[in-house]
Formats: C-alpha cells, sequence, structure tokens
C-alpha cells in the first residue's frame, strides 16, 4: 500500500502560517511555527505592546474564525530577553494579550523539549525557562527514553491583592469578592453567592456572572503591580466552589476571562492567584498539594505554596502547578488577499 500524499497548499496569494496544536485539560492552545513577522522590542513588554499596535491580523487570523473560534487561545514564540531562558512566549486570545498562561506553559514545556528548543534533555526532568510577560517561569518537563510527559513549573512571585472587597453588580447587588495575583489578576467569588455551580450549573449563566463580576470590579477596583503598569489589569472572574480551606477533595472553579472565553482547564495562573489567596488567609500552608477541578471539564492540575517571596510590598509565594499537555494535530493556514474575512470574526 503506498504511503497517503500529504495534502498540498490551496492556491493563495497571502502569507502562510504554520502551527502546532496542543491542549492543556481541554484548554486549547495554537502554537505559531512559522509565517509571522518578528516582533520588535528590546524588553518582551515592549514587543507585546508592538504585536498589539502593528501586527494584531496574526492574532485576528489564528483566534478568531474561520480558523479559530470564540475560545482559541494562541502562543507566538519570540527569543528569550534573559541569559537563562530557552524561549520568550506572546499568549494570544479573542480580546487581546495575556501577561501570564500556565496552561500555555505546561504546553509549551512538552513543545519545547520535543521540538529541540532545549539541547540534551535528561531523564527524569528537563528544565525549561519560559520568559512571560509576567517575568521568568521555570518549567519542569517529564522526560524518559526520549519521550515528555507530565510538566510542573514554578510561577512568579503570587499574591494576594486585596480580599473581602464589595463591589456593586448591577442585576446582583453588592457582591464581596477577592483579588489575586498570578502572573495575571484575577477577582474570585463563590459561585453559590449567584445560586448557581461551577460543576452543574449552565456555562451560559455562569460567563454572564463572571463577565458581569469582571466589568464592575475593571470599573471600581484600582489595581497596580510593583512591577509595570502593564501587568495592572483585572483579566477574569473566577468562580469557585466556595472550599476554600485545605482538603485532599478537589476544589472546583471556572474562569471566564478576555472577551467571555472560558477556559476549560483548572486555569494554570489562576491556580496559581487562588493558592496564593488561601495562604495569605492561612488555609493552606507551604508545600501542601491541592487539587483543582475544572467545573468545564473536569480536568486536573495541581498545586502548592514552595517559597515565602515579595512582589514590592506584598508578602507573595512561588506556586508549583502540575498538569498534562496532549498534542491535537499541525496545520498550515493560507490567506487570500480578495477574502474580506481574511483577517477573522467574532460572534458575540
Amino acid at each position: 500500500m503506498a504511503a497517503p500524499r500529504l495534502p498540498q497548499l490551496p492556491p493563495h496569494d497571502g502569507p502562510v502560517l504554520s502551527v502546532v496544536d496542543m491542549h492543556t485539560g481541554g484548554e486549547p492552545l495554537r502554537i505559531v511555527l512559522s509565517g509571522s513577522p518578528a516582533p520588535e522590542g528590546s524588553s518582551i513588554l515592549e514587543r507585546r505592546r508592538w504585536v498589539r499596535e502593528n501586527m494584531d491580523w496574526l492574532r485576528r487570523v489564528l483566534m478568531l474564525e474561520p480558523r479559530g473560534h470564540q475560545d482559541m487561545y494562541g502562543a507566538l514564540l519570540i527569543p528569550g530577553d534573559e541569559e537563562d531562558a530557552h524561549l520568550g512566549v506572546l499568549f494570544m486570545h479573542n480580546a487581546g494579550y495575556s501577561t501570564m498562561c500556565g496552561h500555555a506553559v505546561i504546553a509549551l514545556g512538552r513543545f519545547a523539549v520535543d521540538y529541540g528548543l532545549v539541547k540534551d534533555p535528561r531523564a527524569p526532568e528537563t528544565a525549561v525557562n519560559i520568559l512571560c510577560p509576567c517575568g521568568l517561569v521555570r518549567a519542569f518537563v517529564t522526560y524518559n527514553a526520549g519521550c515528555t510527559g507530565a510538566v510542573r513549573f514554578h510561577s512568579v512571585p503570587a499574591f494576594a491583592f486585596d480580599t473581602d472587597v464589595t463591589v456593586d453588580v448591577p442585576g446582583h447587588g453588592k457582591v464581596v469578592v477577592d483579588i489575586a495575583y498570578g502572573g495575571a489578576f484575577y477577582a474570585f467569588v463563590s459561585a453559590e453567592k449567584f445560586g448557581l455551580d461551577v460543576c452543574s450549573s449552565r456555562t451560559r449563566d455562569l460567563v454572564d456572572v463572571a463577565a458581569a463580576v469582571t466589568e464592575s470590579v475593571k470599573a471600581q477596583v484600582k489595581l497596580n503591580h510593583p512591577d509595570s503598569e502593564e501587568l495592572a489589569f483585572l483579566y477574569g472572574t473566577i468562580l469557585t466552589d466556595g472550599n476554600d480551606s485545605y482538603s485532599e477533595e478537589p476544589t472546583a472553579n471556572i474562569c471566564v476571562f478576555a472577551e467571555s472565553q472560558v477556559d476549560r482547564s483548572p486555569t494554570g495562573s489562576g491556580v496559581t492567584a487562588r493558592i496564593a489567596l488561601q495562604f495569605h488567609k492561612g488555609l493552606i500552608q507551604l508545600g501542601q498539594t491541592r487539587s483543582f477541578k475544572s467545573g468545564a471539564t473536569e480536568s486536573l492540575f495541581t498545586g502548592k505554596a514552595v517559597k515565602e517571596t515579595t512582589c514590592g510590598s506584598f508578602k507573595a509565594v512561588v506556586v508549583e502547578v502540575s498538569g498534562q499537555a496532549y498534542y491535537t494535530g499541525a496545520s498550515s493556514f493560507v490567506i487570500e488577499n480578495e477574502d474580506t474575512l481574511k483577517n477573522g470574526f467574532l460572534l458575540k
């Protein structure tokens, strides 16, 4: 039997974008392999800004329909700006560019080893240093006999920004939330306060509530970050099952971020921020491992605070998050210049 021929690219007069697709806990990651210009800038935050202002077509083409969808997530690889970084990454989603993404770091750890971005990988674990807009994140990839597996990473300093913050949410009155940072800022509130359950309620209902909380916090709470004002924005709201005290049973949550985008995984940066919040409240101790379950897919991450540190005037912790990513395919996308929808669209 003859080997099947790979499909030829169709006629086109625009660029070809090659990608590798993965998922971590059900949350997709589209990694750009080739076809995009190199971002300009002397730091990763400058490059993030330059891409947003000069190269947003790439995000729209790969994240939005007809090549992507409302909840697609992407990674644009760039050189690491620090000596010990194996790679740098800019994260993309349906509304723009985030500062940290844990599910993407877990996937990129495997990808970096499998695609030769890390020389001489070693068993039982290979270190991969990934420069993210929030800072350097250190991943550790299980490696044995040429095969990669589960990944854990150590976060940038994570901290509780403010607790028991009262915001006025239209349609729901006054709601008390916590705000914490895990490479990105999130508001946390129990879904039960809205008569919902993160594992059984309709996703649409959870999205509507979380989006309303996000908009209220953005309007009523001023955030700041000691390192850069470019990090000082609310990325989304995480609805929880309210089980914040330490337990060996998984605690469930669902994250709604960007333009009402739903994370299928337990959310790596969200787990980081939630651990920092629990540590701040004395609900978890250094080195205690908790399991976090996605209310959307029931996939699991684990998290634990591994070291106390500071971030400016904030008491902070370094959090270790663990999970597993899988490959789903590789694609080459073409652009025809006469296509009026070539730059993508998003239904709301």
